[in-house]
């Protein structure tokens, strides 16, 4: 038997949730625990579209069965493997044909409890987008390049606070170098549902610890129902000595490959200056690795300081301290009991 179900029945159920989409679908923005088992891939996907504009609805539906019956026990055994207990959540784009014959396939081949999303992938981003406009209490943490703010959220995290970790979720530390080391970037709208998912977790009742980013974040951008918020919130301002920041971008960075490291400094081309990147690339050849990190964050301290000043004096309040030691620095911050 085959029901249907709306998204905020399908989410706060424990069933696996089965998406039929084309990988490519399912690729650009998915539910984060959703299993992708496609009724077709994206090159017949586009021919069953083609059909359908071109010629005709049942021309298509024709092409389309004739596309999927050589799958029919595939889909079966691997409906089987995401969901062994013969129950599950099954969706595609808006709740129609893909869904519906897939999950009617499984009904008539052993699965006893199949539910289909009404409004499929497109009622979860609707969903998505309208529970991230919920106001939530945002401490705002910031600091320059290389003060070490995602240790220190990491620390907060462990000592009981709450924490939303923005660059964990996009795979990016924010700058030139942010990818290095790091999985390949989700799409913005992937990052857009994970984040949905994370603040899920939260209680937004009370405060959360954010990290002050740009809109931007690698090539993912932050939710504008987020940035908003963070725009608009109290700044709380760590500044760290350059020299001690230097020190603890030298120890992030120097393992990872002086080629990656030159590639991230070519980046900077256009706002370094071709002089000061020759520089830099000099002083990377002969690993003088601590000097490359201060003239970088020469560069990233006048951005820094420049998206600060926009934020009205009354809401940023400065602590200064002498290392990047995170322990240490998330302790000063809860003594600060803002």
């Amino acid at each position: 038997m085959v029901s249907h179900i709306n998204i905020t029945e399908a989410l706060s159920s424990p069933r696996p949730i089965i998406d039929v989409r084309s990988p490519k679908e399912y690729l650009q923005g998915h539910i984060p625990r959703a299993i992708n088992i496609p009724l077709f891939t994206d090159e017949e996907r586009a021919q069953v579209g083609t059909t359908y504009k071109q010629v005709s609805k049942e021309a298509a539906i024709e092409l389309g069965t004739e596309l999927v019956n050589p799958k029919l026990i595939d889909f079966i055994l691997h409906s089987k493997q995401a969901a062994p207990e013969g129950s599950a959540i099954i969706h595609c784009w808006r709740g129609g044909m893909r869904s519906q014959s897939f999950a009617k396939h499984l009904s008539d081949n052993g699965f006893v409890e199949l539910s289909v999303i009404t409004g499929g992938y497109k009622s979860y981003r609707n969903h998505v987008l309208t529970q991230l406009k919920a106001p939530i209490q945002i401490k705002l943490l910031g600091g320059y390049t290389g003060s070490g703010k995602t240790y220190i959220l990491s620390e907060l995290k462990k000592r009981g606070h709450q924490v939303l970790d923005l660059e964990g979720l996009a795979h990016h530390k924010g700058s030139a170098f942010g990818g290095i080391g790091e999985e390949a970037q989700p799409t913005s709208e992937q990052f857009c549902n994970n984040l949905f998912e994370a603040i899920h977790q939260l209680d937004i009742t009370q405060p959360i610890w954010i990290e002050d980013e740009s809109y931007s974040i690698g090539t993912v951008n932050v939710p504008q129902e987020i940035h908003t918020q963070m725009r608009s919130s109290n700044l709380i301002f760590i500044d760290i000595p350059a020299e001690e920041r230097a020190k603890h971008l030298v120890q992030e960075y120097t393992q990872v490959g002086d080629h990656l490291l030159a590639e991230s400094i070519l980046k900077l081309s256009k706002r370094l200056g071709l002089e000061k990147v020759n520089l830099a690339l000099e002083l990377l050849s002969e690993k003088q690795y601590y000097e490359v990190a201060l003239l970088s964050l020469g560069y990233y301290d006048k951005l820094y300081t420049k998206g600060k000043n926009r934020k009205a004096t009354r809401r940023v309040t400065t602590i200064s301290l002498s290392s990047t030691n995170h322990y240490e620095n998330a302790l000063a911050l809860e003594k600060l009991n803002l």
